[in-house]
């Protein structure tokens, strides 16, 4: 395949749907989890849902960066921001996302300096503009966007830019997907692995699953043919009894993941002993930090950070929807008093946010359509 609209052939898709259909054990149930937000943004734009049979149901996982910060977390960084002569620069879905006291748009609105970027070189050119204030970069995602972070701090300390630092609150997509595994709310038979991690990672740190988990994982794309023949993959797995990390991706990811990334990861930043996830709480070594050699460049430790622990609105069951136990359509505010202009929680706000792509793509409920195409 060379062209995009050959991974979108409906033809394909029927073909491929009625392949995993013939997998099925007859009165059996099927749970697989799409971890990243991207998958099951494909999955709702498209409509896959509607090409498996109902004994499989896709439940998303926790693989959305933003969705995942808990508002204690945006409350430490609108303090930070607060300080005097302090420009805060931030991804543009981190603007929207609500803290105990309002997000990044209402403190911006109310004359604290936050600036939307493209990337975190963008930050650096603001701190060479602005000699005279001090810049902090809001470093999220996964390991996805982690290797541009530390090496926008590589070239910081290259250029002696003594005025620029990072909030970092990186996650590693390991110790969720292993959270889970251990929760007593959920019971999967397998894992669609998540495609632009795995560009990083590669596919070796899933072994863990198949190997003392028992369950298939396999890596994929992010067209809906690539997701379609990663389930076809799951089920093969699963009508063999067989437990194993497979890549479908292969055009992308490679099996030891991207060594350069990974080596520039490793020389600026290391593990944290633990982190708070929003749905999932505290989990240990799951989040990155800024290594002692370039603490010039941590804000957590040049600026004052309250690092208060901030509970969830009640009304918001985000972190049910995050662990997969709830459907989005299942919160009691989803669509009502919870829509993307007006957020209660986090995964109405991301463009990978399971709420979201619910609600973009009219998922507002359990049925499912007869006639479907891909487009």
């Amino acid at each position: 395949m060379r062209f995009v609209d050959e991974f979108r052939s409906a033809d394909k898709a029927h073909a491929l749907a009625a392949k995993i259909a013939g997998l099925c054990e007859p009165g059996r149930q099927y749970k697989l989890m799409e971890v990243c937000g991207g998958h099951t943004h494909t999955i709702y734009k498209h409509g896959l849902e509607d090409y498996l049979p109902e004994q499989i149901t896709l439940v998303h996982g926790p693989g959305c960066p933003v969705c995942v910060i808990p508002m204690g977390r945006v409350d430490d960084a609108i303090a930070l921001a607060s300080h005097p002569d302090t420009i805060m620069t931030s991804f543009g879905d981190m603007m929207r996302v609500p803290g105990s006291q309002g997000s990044f748009f209402d403190a911006k609105a109310q004359g604290t300096d936050i600036r939307m970027v493209y990337s975190p070189l963008d930050s650096l050119k603001i701190a060479r503009q602005n000699p005279d204030k001090r810049v902090v970069f809001m470093a999220i995602g996964f390991e996805t966007t982690t290797p541009s972070t530390a090496m926008t701090v590589l070239r910081a300390a290259a250029e002696k830019l003594d005025n620029f630092s990072i909030f970092c609150n990186h996650v590693t997509i390991i110790p969720a997907m292993k959270a889970i595994l251990d929760s007593p709310d959920l019971r999967l038979d397998g894992f669609i692995g998540p495609g632009h991690v795995s560009t990083v990672i590669g596919c070796r740190p899933y072994e863990f699953v198949a190997r003392d988990y028992g369950k298939p994982v396999v890596v994929a794309g992010f067209e809906p043919l690539d997701i379609l023949q990663s389930i076809y993959m799951l089920m093969v797995q699963l009508s063999e009894g067989r437990s194993e990390v497979e890549n479908q991706y292969t055009r992308v990811v490679p099996w030891d993941g991207n060594l350069a990334a990974l080596t520039a990861i490793n020389q600026v930043l290391e593990l944290r002993p633990y982190f708070e996830w929003r749905g999932l709480g505290f989990i240990s070594h799951s989040a990155m930090r800024v290594r002692p050699e370039y603490a010039k460049f941590d804000a957590e430790l040049l600026f004052e950070v309250p690092g208060v622990r901030v509970a969830d609105p009640k009304a918001c069951q985000c972190g049910e929807v995050l662990k997969g136990v709830l459907k989005p359509w299942e919160c009691k505010v989803f669509g009502t008093a919870c829509t993307p202009e007006t957020p209660i929680g986090t995964c109405m706000v991301s463009p990978e946010g399971a709420c979201a792509a619910y609600y973009n793509f009219g998922r507002m409920n359990r049925r499912r359509v007869v006639e479907v195409s891909i487009s």
